[in-house]
């Protein structure tokens, strides 16, 4: 299977986390969910394994810029929806392996995951 990267175009995130793939002579595919969107059981699939507290990026601005009310009571549920509604919210990138996934860009968790 060969691995797809999340995420959007310009990130500088996304830049690196690619940058290390190409470097590495790791083949993907990429989903750009700014442009192409995400589906509910994809972004469920992900929060049932790392929880949307993970995938959930509140740090940046499209989440800081929500009025209160939506920040206020966050679950699971309210979670998936405000990321499927404004996909600028999902933590970038995300890189789906087949059988697990990878919130995030980490070279020493990306070397692991592609060793052996």
């Amino acid at each position: 299977m060969t691995p797809t990267i999340y995420g959007i175009k310009n990130c500088d995130t996304m830049k690196k986390a690619r940058a290390w793939l190409d470097g590495q002579g790791v083949a993907y595919a990429f989903h750009d969910y700014k442009a192409a969107g995400i589906d509910r059981t994809t972004l469920a699939g992900w929060v049932a394994e790392h929880g949307w507290e993970t995938v959930l990026n509140r740090a940046g601005t499209t989440f800081r810029a929500l009025p209160d009310a939506d920040k206020f009571g966050l679950d699971a549920d309210k979670a998936i929806s405000l990321m499927l509604a404004q996909p600028a919210m999902i933590k970038r990138p995300v890189l789906d392996l087949g059988k697990r996934t990878l919130v995030g860009f980490k070279p020493d968790a990306y070397a692991a995951a592609f060793a052996g």
